[in-house]
């Protein structure tokens, strides 16, 4: 006979003390929602004695308030329960950034294809049947959970260092994860939040997955914002390679304000001639360039005409070619 239950409330500890509570280095965290007491019974039990910490659930809106606090490495989720069943618990948990990422694995009775089509469209990895049989659960957590602590490892690491890096899932689009600095970036560049993943960011990522597939290497992403530039590089594909992955996507911002200076000081240049001949390296047109810096196309020529007179040249290509020598020599990771 199984042995008695806690009580669900008392699982999961206060979220102050969560932290300290679950031991993640040596334990992967399972959170188990159904509503039927004999299903809890048997999986913590099983589950518990194969050394995992577990945490349950008796409805939908506890478990998503659980999986909000505690952040499990997988869900089994009871695909029809009171209330909210597990289809919508499902969805909302993918919809929010900080637990799309936590694989779902339906328990389900209902055998029929749609209901195992709905379980998979609103968010599972994978569904096992009723009745309930614990060695079939572990062998399917145990794959998932592969996959998810080498993508978790993967991303703990470039946190440590700093990097601005997103995850992208292929199917939809979706962005599933991302640093703190990643976020900080997109929101000023592209005014966006996860799971949107900014359109320009999107369509630049499907030409590179059939660029990929062409066996090709991808080109690289870069948003202006003034002497500022967001590159984006596709780095690799994590997850489920059959359904198209999820992508790992490096940022990395560049500012070229100390060229503009080092421009200014090499040419004897005003700020705002060395501004204007910064553009005019990029390829700018005088009417781009007033856009930029909000002046007129007029008043563009007049600045360029005196930066033509102390460099000594006469035309745009001139001016463009000895201003991109001297860049070379003192920032040699230009991109002009």
């Amino acid at each position: 006979m199984p042995a008695p239950l806690m009580n669900p409330a008392d699982t999961l500890p206060d979220t102050a003390r969560l932290d300290g509570t679950l031991d993640r280095a040596n334990s992967d965290v399972v959170l188990i929602v159904d509503d039927v007491p004999d299903n809890l019974a048997v999986l913590h039990d099983a589950l518990d004695e194969s050394g995992y910490t577990v945490l349950i659930a008796t409805s939908g809106e506890a478990a998503l308030m659980r999986a909000i606090q505690a952040l499990p490495d997988v869900i089994l989720l009871d695909a029809m329960m009171p209330g909210m069943d597990g289809f919508e618990v499902a969805r909302r948990l993918k919809a929010a950034p900080q637990t799309t990422h936590i694989p779902i694995i339906f328990m389900t009775g209902l055998t029929e294809t749609e209901y195992l089509v709905a379980a998979l469209e609103s968010g599972g990895v994978d569904y096992v049947t009723k009745p309930i049989k614990p060695k079939e659960v572990l062998a399917r957590m145990g794959v998932h959970l592969a996959g998810a602590r080498e993508r978790r490892q993967t991303r703990n690491a470039l946190d440590a260092f700093g990097y601005a890096t997103i995850t992208v899932r292929a199917a939809d689009g979706c962005l599933m994860w991302q640093t703190p600095l990643a976020r900080e970036l997109l929101e000023r560049y592209c005014g966006t939040q996860a799971p949107i993943t900014p359109p320009e960011v999107l369509a630049w990522l499907q030409a590179c997955l059939q660029t990929v597939a062409r066996g090709d290497e991808p080109a690289k992403l870069s948003l202006e914002r003034g002497p500022k530039r967001l590159t984006f590089r596709l780095h690799q594909q994590i997850g489920d390679s059959d359904a198209g992955g999820d992508w790992l996507i490096v940022m990395r911002e560049v500012s070229d304000t100390a060229v503009i200076e080092a421009m200014s000081l090499s040419f004897k240049l005003t700020a705002k001639e060395a501004e204007v001949l910064y553009w005019v390296v990029k390829g700018k047109t005088n009417k781009d360039i007033g856009d930029i810096l909000g002046s007129s196309p007029m008043t563009v020529k007049k600045h360029l005409e005196r930066v033509f007179v102390k460099l000594g040249v006469e035309t745009r290509t001139a001016a463009a070619g000895m201003a991109m020598s001297r860049i070379r020599q003192l920032h040699p990771q230009f991109e002009g």
